[in-house]
């Protein structure tokens, strides 16, 4: 009887233990999300388990510094100082060296695909206060003289750990096409900081994740259809730990009512006009979520050709390359091999193919 009612004990000692064990797990799988809106666009944060809420207090106020820092139009912004310097030195947080030092690296490896000195175009072209406007070819030739980024120079001091950048005092400097990259690995870091071991960021186009979904497994992400953006996919990405950032002609355009014509907002820098090319998008699958927002940016103005030779180059690189996912005007997907089991094609108006 005694070693019955000490086996009985037993057993129930395991059934609690099985069942702290089982609600500790319920714990961990808790979600809490938040929407914000900064640097232009709505933004979502998601992040599970116990240190959910912190890891987003976390990641929200790093974006809302970002934003702050990043806006050339805030007279308090970093991108403001450097803006008006008149050509002199200018002290920047570690955030803005990282963004320089990767655009800096996709500039000269593109041949000058991105570069973030054609604010004053972008200006000119009504892309920043929303008033649309196309240019005369004298006004972009103007323009076009202020483009400088290869006279962009950024200073390393290791004994302070400071840095500064200079630049033409005719120059104007924007941060929008890495900048959302930028946030997002920071943001991430913040939430790791934090505690948090699986969570998910989306910035407008850009997606980054943190660890894998609670339940261990991938998580999915949705590659929009151009031709109906907001309202479906062409495809799905299954991914673990990365950053999944997509440029489009799709994203942010205007139509002249003169004319009929449309604009996009990414220009190219030799010749300060909307790219023409045949793609609609360029999504890019990296580690670095900085170094995907230049490149997204970067393979859009390249086109379909020179974007796979660019990733052939240097996409292979073990550790720190990336792959993409390209979106045609003739409703063809090219994905780079590397995502052979990773892309799942949903929207059978489209043709995939994968290059080698």
């Amino acid at each position: 009887m005694k070693k019955r009612n000490a086996l009985t004990r037993i057993v129930c000692a395991l059934l609690c233990v099985v069942m702290m064990l089982s609600l500790a797990a319920c714990g961990e799988t808790k979600e809490s999300s938040r929407s914000l809106f900064a640097m232009d666009t709505t933004m979502t944060l998601v992040a599970y388990g116990k240190n959910r809420e912190s890891g987003l207090n976390a990641a929200e106020s790093v974006i809302r510094s970002m934003d702050t820092m990043l806006d050339p139009e805030n007279p308090s912004s970093t991108v403001w100082a450097i803006n008006h310097a008149n050509g002199e030195n200018v002290v920047v947080p570690g955030q803005v060296a990282d963004m320089l030092t990767a655009a800096k690296q996709v500039y000269s490896q593109s041949g000058g695909a991105l570069d973030l000195t054609v604010y004053p175009l972008l200006k000119l072209w009504g892309f920043i206060d929303n008033k649309y406007y196309v240019p005369y070819d004298y006004e972009i030739l103007d323009e076009l003289s202020r483009v400088c980024f290869d006279q962009v120079l950024l200073t390393s001091f290791p004994s302070s750990g400071t840095y500064t950048v200079s630049m033409p005092s005719y120059g104007e400097m924007s941060f929008g096409a890495v900048a959302k990259g930028c946030a997002a690995d920071k943001a991430i870091e913040a939430m790791s900081a934090a505690g948090v071991t699986s969570g998910i960021v989306s910035l407008g186009g850009n997606v980054q994740t943190l660890g894998l979904k609670p339940d261990g497994s991938q998580w999915r992400v949705g590659i929009d259809d151009p031709n109906n953006s907001g309202k479906g996919y062409v495809g799905v990405l299954n991914v673990g730990e990365t950053a999944v950032v997509t440029s489009g002609s799709y994203q942010r355009y205007f139509t002249d009512v003169t004319t009929g014509n449309t604009y996009h907002h990414i220009l190219k820098p030799q010749s300060g006009y909307p790219v023409s090319n045949n793609l609609l998008s360029a999504t890019i699958i990296c580690a670095d979520g900085t170094m995907a927002d230049c490149l997204s940016t970067a393979m859009f103005v390249l086109g379909e050709v020179q974007s796979l030779n660019y990733w052939r180059q240097y996409g292979k690189t073990d550790g720190g390359g990336f792959d993409m996912v390209l979106i045609t005007k003739d409703n063809r997907i090219i994905c780079t091999k590397g995502l052979i089991e990773d892309f799942v094609l949903v929207n059978e108006e489209y043709t995939l193919s994968y290059s080698e």
